[in-house]
């Protein structure tokens, strides 16, 4: 590996403390692209297996220009400066040992364990050969050779069960009971006099008490808990909280040390990021405990194996923490979509678990479907352990949710750090776009009380990607030509209601509730004739790219179709208008964030 000066002599040099961005340099470009495709993190490169740009901004804010990686800056300016780096080579190491460590532990058969040290050292000095290869991802590969070779399904299997029967065993024993319990003279000489008030103080010295037990991970790795006391526990709940975060973390949660929030409290939607076991299970405490205050917490797990995180499987099959999460929704669906997230976020359950897609510490961009739709709709996500602290926080990068931190510092104590969601971010709850639904349907119902006939009109907005401005165009010229063309009509044209940030899960969100109100008289699709005459009226040809479109090219127009079939069977009367229903055929899913079918990716990246 050569140095900058020897590999891109009079070429723009990469300078770390400013975010890297395409086109800049051409030599660079193709070593940063280089860096995607070598991890398997490209996109075009792969696209059933890393997420789409669209799906990624639903997790992370990202400058025109700019990719989201997932490594620290310091990894990613030592990669992109192409000098062989001593702190990679370390990192590097550290992998490799680990996993050797693993056939050491496991494999008893010198013949076999010889094959596997040369079977993964071998692979390892060809992934690692041109320094291009995040440390996380080549832990992956190396890790993923063990358990192919092997056919241990999870070699940590034993151990994340004893930390989490240990973990279960400290939060039943009589001595942390009467410790989480206890009240001192001082807590009693300051308590305010307001039941109320005294409320609100036990919630945050519980909560308190909780965050301080959760990263003592002593207490599960060892069986060291057989003789603490009441002494014992009350000395680790004696230590402080550090960070910048526990405040922010206390206001999120609505819980005061000293009196009881002035406003009206509001359940929160919270993402719980769980890391080891063991400490999953004081967690699990935790978010019980945040659950009887109202808030709705969805817990997410490793998709499987990594050494002793703890993974989906464990959640439904491993003894304890089945136990624990006895009640809470366990969501198998990987891709669900907004409407179904919806819909469960409104049911009564207050503890849910997913997967989040992965085999790593943190990668945002390989996590689910599911995992991606409920980073953006929840209010904040908590983040537990260091290694998801790195990737949060060691990085420029802004998110599109408030993140707080949880993770033991260098002095051993329980630190909270907090980052701030980016603030460019534009956010619509389900609730934002529901008001938006009721706002156009009062619409609707006062043009229905003037006898007027409602027209909604579907047509191209965002089906022909980078063209959205153009749809909206012919969207327009066309319903106010029409509207003049006809007498007594009220005419919804859904492309005067966008607004930056609404991506296509929002919008059929907040559109099917309009469509299924049962208040459309005609249900018109746009024709090509109707694209004709935009182009007519705006005094311009058409362009090749809107030449023989119709409704039938757009997937949102695709799904409405079905939609206005299912109304027409309620509200017969209800007419539609355009294309034939079986023309549809076209485009039947959208990318996942997308305004145009995911079949079009390849187009668009030519």
């Amino acid at each position: 590996m050569k140095s900058d000066s020897q590999s891109s002599k009079g070429h723009v040099p990469f300078d770390p403390g400013v975010p890297y961005k395409m086109g800049q340099d051409p030599i660079r470009d193709a070593w940063y692209t280089t860096f995607f495709i070598e991890n398997h993190l490209d996109y075009y490169a792969y696209p059933d297996h890393v997420d789409s740009p669209e799906q990624v901004r639903f997790m992370v804010y990202i400058d025109e220009n700019e990719r989201y990686y997932p490594c620290s800056d310091h990894m990613f300016g030592t990669i992109m400066r192409r000098v062989k780096s001593q702190f990679l080579q370390e990192k590097y190491k550290d992998v490799l040992q680990r996993i050797l460590d693993l056939i050491d532990r496991q494999i008893e058969d010198e013949w076999d364990k010889t094959f596997l040290k040369s079977l993964v050292t071998t692979k390892y000095e060809h992934e690692t050969r041109d320094g291009l290869m995040i440390p996380s991802r080549l832990e992956k590969r190396l890790l993923k050779i063990y358990i192919d070779r092997t056919q241990i399904e999870d070699p940590n299997l034993f151990e994340k069960t004893d930390r989490n029967r240990r973990a279960f065993q400290v939060l039943n024993s009589e001595a942390f009971q009467a410790a989480l319990n206890h009240v001192d003279d001082a807590v009693l000489l300051s308590s305010p006099m307001s039941l109320h008030d005294i409320r609100w103080r036990v919630d945050y010295l519980k909560l308190r008490r909780l965050f301080t037990l959760s990263i003592e991970n002593g207490l599960w790795e060892t069986d060291d808990i057989l003789r603490y006391t009441v002494k014992d526990y009350l000395g680790l709940f004696s230590r402080p909280l550090h960070g910048d975060g526990a405040e922010p973390l206390w206001e999120f949660l609505q819980v005061k040390k000293e009196e009881g929030p002035s406003s009206v409290q509001q359940s929160k939607k919270i993402l719980w990021l769980a890391d080891e076991a063991g400490e999953v299970v004081v967690d699990l405490a935790i978010i019980r405990y945040l659950a009887q205050l109202g808030h709705k917490i969805i817990v997410a797990f490793k998709d499987g194996p990594l050494f002793t995180k703890v993974a989906f499987y464990d959640a439904q099959e491993e003894e304890t923490l089945s136990q624990e999460l006895e009640g809470a929704l366990l969501i198998k669906d990987k891709g669900l979509g907004k409407k179904q997230l919806v819909g469960i976020l409104k049911s009564d359950k207050n503890v849910m678990a997913i997967s989040d897609g992965t085999r790593e510490n943190f990668n945002l961009l390989l996590t689910s479907t599911t995992f991606a739709r409920v980073f953006k709709e929840v209010d904040g996500v908590i983040s537990k352990g260091p290694d998801q602290r790195r990737r949060f926080f060691d990085t420029h990068f802004r998110f599109t949710q408030d993140v707080y931190s949880i993770s033991k510092d260098a002095n051993g104590a329980a630190s909270i750090w907090y980052k701030a969601r980016h603030p460019a971010v534009i956010k619509f709850s389900h609730e934002d776009l529901e008001k938006k639904a009721r706002a156009v349907i009062s619409q609707m119902v006062e043009a229905k009380q003037k006898n007027m006939t409602v027209i909604f009109y579907s047509g191209i907005i965002g089906s022909v990607p980078g063209k959205e401005a153009m749809a909206k165009k012919i969207m327009s010229a066309y319903t106010h030509y029409f509207k003049d063309q006809s007498a007594s009509t009220f005419i919804i044209n859904p492309s005067e209601y966008y607004e930056p940030g609404l991506d296509a899960d929002d919008l059929m969100y907040m559109w099917e509730i309009v469509q299924r109100s049962g208040l459309i008289d005609i249900w018109r699709f746009q024709t090509y004739d109707d694209i004709v005459k935009a182009f007519q009226i705006m005094e311009t040809k058409v362009p090749p790219e809107w030449v023989g479109k119709d409704a039938t090219f757009s997937t949102g127009c695709t799904k409405e179709m079905k939609i206005a079939l299912e109304v027409q069977k309620e509200h017969p009367e209800m007419q539609i208008i355009g294309p034939s229903q079986e023309k549809f055929l076209r485009r039947q899913d959208y990318g996942v964030g997308k305004m145009y079918d995911r079949r079009l990716d390849e187009i668009c990246a030519v």
